[in-house]
């Protein structure tokens, strides 16, 4: 928002670019930050009081709880943890950018498995697997296209896959999923000792400025991760942020009734407009332009609406639009419309 302040003058900017929570964040998150004063101590390094909250949130050891400074900080201690240059790492394409960075990172092989309907192809990604796959990586449901894997074709793949292959079970937009075949991979754990689940306060919750998330898993790969952990990776006010956050019911239902509607909203608009788009149940959707989006990207933020265009994803077309209020999706809808028909 600052920067297109600053370099086109616009004012009274909408931004529907980043999958954040429109509604902010939750009260009793905002009434521990503003207690929080002392910020000249170093945060606890061990996160006790909300890794205990998680354990019990979750049903797990403390032992198994994993913090990051974002949950892309715990997709980075995996693969710091776990992967050499001999290493192959699986993921689909058109699924979330930090996938390929974090491999490259490490020198690790990067084996990138054709989409099906945008979407994840399980039976594809277990194919590719071979004795040097050391990381499988899933976000369910996908950003940036929204897609998602069934409870059935999750687990068949769990079970089909052998012991040396880590699975990473990306659920960043969890909280929002409503579908009934949805799996909670967090609930798996005993099953697949190979699994690690991550979640993110960034979204649902309204920290994204904090960064915050978590992994669970198997004690034994969250004992490697935190040895490669930074000390201080997560600040105090994230750690007294999230454990309010937890508490915070109310918060996550209004958030979730918002997102509801505002995706029919949007979906409505398309409609009326003529424009495809990929089925999502995530905060965020993708609508398909009949011309690059990156022109219709610059358009809009002429308008003062910005939104996420998505070429380096493979998808030169689409737009990534996150679900906003109600009056944020009819002033997107309506730039929208002007300038597609310029």
């Amino acid at each position: 928002i600052e920067e297109l302040e600053r370099e086109l003058g616009i004012r009274d900017i909408i931004k529907l670019a980043s999958n954040e929570n429109p509604l902010g964040t939750g009260s009793k998150a905002r009434a521990v930050l503003k207690k929080q004063t002392d910020v000249s101590r170093y945060p606890d390094g061990g996160g006790f009081r909300l890794k205990a909250a998680l354990a019990k949130l979750h049903g797990v050891s403390v032992a198994q709880i994993t913090l990051g400074n974002g949950s892309n900080d715990v997709l980075e201690l995996v693969a710091r943890s776990l992967l050499t240059p001999r290493h192959e790492v699986i993921f689909a394409q058109h699924s979330f950018a930090v996938y390929p960075l974090v491999t490259q990172a490490v020198g690790a092989r990067a084996v990138v498995v054709p989409a099906r309907d945008r979407g994840h192809d399980a039976a594809a990604m277990r194919a590719a697997v071979t004795k040097k796959t050391r990381l499988m990586f899933i976000a369910n449901p996908n950003n940036p296209t929204g897609t998602w894997l069934r409870k059935k074709e999750l687990q068949q793949m769990l079970d089909s896959l052998p012991g040396h292959v880590i699975v990473v079970v990306d659920e960043a937009y969890f909280e929002y999923v409503e579908e009934p075949q949805y799996p909670d991979a967090s609930r798996w754990l005993k099953q697949y000792p190979n699994l690690l689940v991550t979640r993110t306060f960034s979204k649902v919750h309204g920290l994204a400025g904090l960064r915050i998330g978590y992994g669970i898993s198997h004690p034994d790969l969250a004992e490697l991760m935190n040895r490669v952990r930074q000390p201080f990776n997560v600040n105090s006010l994230a750690l007294a942020a999230a454990e309010a956050a937890l508490q915070d019911r109310a918060h996550v239902a209004r958030s979730i009734a918002v997102n509801r509607s505002g995706m029919r909203q949007l979906l409505e608009g398309f409609g009326k407009l003529g424009l495809n788009y990929i089925p999502s149940v995530a905060n965020f959707v993708c609508v398909e332009l009949q011309r690059p989006a990156q022109e219709i990207y610059s358009k809009l933020l002429h308008q003062g609406v910005i939104v996420r265009p998505i070429a380096n994803y493979g998808m030169p077309n689409h737009l990534r639009v996150t679900v906003g209020r109600k009056e944020e999706n009819a002033r997107f809808l309506e730039a929208l419309k002007k300038v597609i028909s310029d």
